[in-house]
């Protein structure tokens, strides 16, 4: 194995360490604990049980790579976990994360989310409902809990059960803005709608409703684009990381097996 290649396997996990679906999301400078606390009552309708396979391409450093993403989602009615796993080529399983919580009137509620990457110990986040605060081992920054506020596991699964009970209000250049939690801090996350467009994966093509992630105006950080699929319950059928560098990470849904 080459220096570069290896080099790009290496710092993977931390592009994919910001934990969207699979794991997917990636870090980017979070807003003070002053900035903006979003707290917004929606409709939802969580979307159900599922094991979900994705394939990975990626473009880091000029070098392909390849790999997998597994999701498994799981909801009770009152209660709800996401685990997911990425293993990259060469390196095996570089990024396991999980989310779990309640259902509330705001749809998730989670109670903890860990985050574990390659050759590092595990990383909690408590959302402390007695003591409305969200804590975090790797720091000692605290924030409060207002309702709504999300992991960055979590927070894909919220915006499915959001977008499957206000399909009619998706429009293109609507915002959606919600609080998020990572390892370290928390900020507030803007989706905006594209629209829908046709896209093609191993199951065949479908239509999908293209939402869009950007990082603050101040901050050259990551861009995400997401697509969700209205003919498959809404789960994420594509997403795609794409940094300033043109350097960018994809994922597509190759299996849906749904488990109640």
């Amino acid at each position: 194995m080459t220096r570069s290649f290896h080099a790009a396997l290496i710092s993977l996990p931390t592009r994919l360490a910001a934990l969207g679906l699979a794991g997917l999301l990636a870090s980017a400078p979070l807003l003070a604990a002053d900035g903006p606390h979003p707290v917004d009552k929606r409709p939802f309708n969580l979307p159900p049980s599922a094991e979900l396979t994705y394939s990975i391409q990626a473009k880091q450093s000029g070098l392909d790579v390849q790999g997998q993403g597994i999701v498994k989602w799981t909801q009770s009615k009152t209660s709800y976990k996401v685990s997911t796993e990425t293993r990259a080529m060469l390196l095996g399983k570089i990024l396991e994360t999980s989310s779990e919580g309640d259902i509330d009137a705001y749809g998730l509620a989670p109670q903890r989310f860990v985050e574990k990457r390659l050759r590092r110990d595990p990383s909690t986040t408590t959302f402390n409902r007695e003591q409305n605060k969200i804590t975090f081992t790797q720091s000692s920054d605290s924030y409060p809990l207002q309702g709504g506020e999300q992991d960055r596991t979590g927070i894909t699964w919220q915006f499915v059960a959001i977008a499957r009970a206000n399909a009619a209000k998706m429009k293109p250049g609507s915002e959606w803005n919600f609080f998020v939690a990572g390892p370290r801090d928390a900020e507030q996350w803007t989706f905006k709608v594209v629209g829908r467009e046709k896209i093609r994966t191993p199951q065949g093509e479908t239509e999908a409703l293209h939402i869009f992630r950007a990082p603050p105006p101040d901050d050259q950080g990551q861009k995400l684009d997401i697509w969700l699929s209205p003919k498959q319950e809404w789960y994420p059928v594509r997403l795609k990381f794409t940094d300033p560098d043109g350097d960018y990470i994809e994922q597509v849904l190759d299996s849906v097996r749904k488990t109640n």
